[in-house]
């Protein structure tokens, strides 16, 4: 996610308790969707599109804390 932040993510988890926070929520959104898709069942698919939606806004933020961060050139 992001390659082209790759190092301001890692110093931004370490430096930024909010960043840390988002970005973990994202991965364990991610690491849920996955195991809801193993079981790709009829019943979850529901539950894995408002996931995906969740997972997106977050993405979003985290894009948007990384664009406030980056120095411009």
């Amino acid at each position: 996610m992001f390659p082209e932040y790759r190092d301001l993510i890692t110093k931004l988890k370490t430096d930024d308790a909010h960043f840390l926070k988002v970005f973990n929520k994202h991965n364990a959104l991610d690491d849920e969707i996955k195991e809801l898709e193993q079981h790709s069942s009829t019943v979850f698919t529901n539950e894995v599109q408002e996931l995906k939606k969740k997972k997106l806004h977050i993405k979003e933020e985290l894009h948007a804390i990384l664009k406030s961060v980056k120095p411009q050139p």
